[in-house]
Order: C-alpha cells, then structure tokens, then sequence
C-alpha cells in the first residue's frame, strides 16, 4: 500500500534531508512540503494525508499548535533538535519522535513502524466488511471508528468535513458527499439537500419544503425534491 504524506519544517536543509529520506522508500508517497504550518493546516483541511513529518519548533505557528488545532489528524512523526516535547508528543498520540540530526536507519524504523499499523488498520477493515455489510469505518480522532448504518440520524456537509449524526455522537470526517453516498445503502439514505444526507426511517415529520429527524430541521433541496417524494412513494411510505 501507498502512504500519501506531507512534511512541514522551516529549515531548507531539513525539509531538503527529509525529502530525500522519503524518496528511498518505495512505499512513501510525498504530495508536497511545507515551510510553515499555516499553509499546512490549510492544505489538510481538503486532502487526505496518511502521515504528516511534522517540525515541533517553528516560528508563529509550531507543529504542536498545528496538531491541537486540527480536528482530523492522519498519523504523525514528529521531528525537532529538542527532546522536552517527547511528553507532549506522547500525550497528542504520535506515531514517533525523531530528534534532529536524524539518522536514515532511525527514520526507516519510525516510517516501517506506520507502514505495519496502517496495513493492519487496512486489513481489519476489509476483513469486517466483507463480513458484514451493515456498518462503515470512517476515520475520526486519530483512529478508525465503527459506525452502524442503523444508528445513523444524518450526515450533514461542513466545508470539507463531513459530520454523521447519531442518537449518541457525532463525528467529524475528513471526505466528500460522493464518496460517502457511495457507501451508504442507497435504500435506506437519500440526499435531500446539497449539504444533507438522511436515513430515510429517522424521518420524524415532513413538511413542503423541510423535514424533522430528532430536534433537527433538515430542508429539501428543489433540485432534490422529485426523487425524494418519488422514492417515498415508491417504497409505499406516502
């Protein structure tokens, strides 16, 4: 398997060293560097990233100011000359912690390290699906999370998050409308908004122009309209 990663430091030599560690290891795929973990932070918010080289002492905006602030993390290894962050490191759930000058043999062990974890993450994943088809992992605080089709209120578009209500949480994902409806059984969930998607049998009320499912008012979008009520009386509920 591919791992898509970025790497954020503010020194050109060791963004350049780290470049160059990543593109002797055939399973490393870099999308792009950074120098700065504004740009960074900007960047994660609409693409999916599997592991994050990340500088703890940068100006303005450190790498630990970086990960508190982000809401979706992928795995992290964070990189820095000082070893007083290995607590915080710990504490934020860190794949690793390399410090500076780091070794290639050091960076292979903490990259290997990644690459088995998401592998076996992979593998369980399939593994649950193929054995049963009535619930999905999404990736939500730093892990997989299971999350049955029958405890799903809504799924509501945030910008480039998605957030899926249940009666007991809700859960912030980093993924689009399409991917998602893909997934979900189209019998038992329609998108009735660009920004909605809702399991048809929460449906408390339903109104001309808006519906209820819990406390929470949903509209109907026009472009959506037709293929709701058709879908309604189609499966004899209207």
């Amino acid at each position: 398997m591919k791992i898509n990663c970025i790497a954020i430091d503010d020194e050109p030599l060791a963004l350049e060293k780290m470049k160059d560690y990543i593109s002797k290891i055939s399973y490393l795929n870099l999308l792009t560097t950074f120098d700065n973990g504004i740009e960074a932070m900007d960047y994660l918010k609409s693409n999916q990233v599997d592991l994050m080289f990340l500088d703890i002492q940068m100006d303005d905006f450190t790498g630990i100011q970086l990960l508190e602030t982000l809401k979706v993390r992928p795995k992290v290894i964070l990189t820095t000359a000082y070893d007083q962050y290995a607590l915080k490191g710990f504490e934020l759930e860190v794949a690793d912690y390399l410090l500076k000058p780091i070794s290639f043999d050091r960076f292979l062990k903490a990259v290997d390290k990644v690459h088995t974890t998401l592998k076996k993450d992979l593998k369980h994943l399939k593994q649950d699906q193929q054995t049963s088809n009535d619930f999905i992992f999404i990736k939500s605080d730093y892990k997989l999370q299971k999350v049955k089709f029958d405890d799903i209120q809504y799924i509501e578009g945030m910008k480039d998050y998605l957030r899926i209500v249940t009666p007991e949480k809700r859960l912030m994902v980093l993924q689009n409308f399409k991917k998602m409806e893909e997934t979900l059984p189209k019998d038992k969930f329609l998108r009735v908004h660009k920004s909605y998607i809702i399991a048809v049998d929460k449906i408390d009320s339903i109104g001309k122009k808006s519906l209820v499912i819990g406390n929470q008012h949903i509209p109907i979008g026009e472009s959506y309209k037709k293929y709701f009520f058709d879908f309604l009386e189609e499966k004899g509920m209207l």
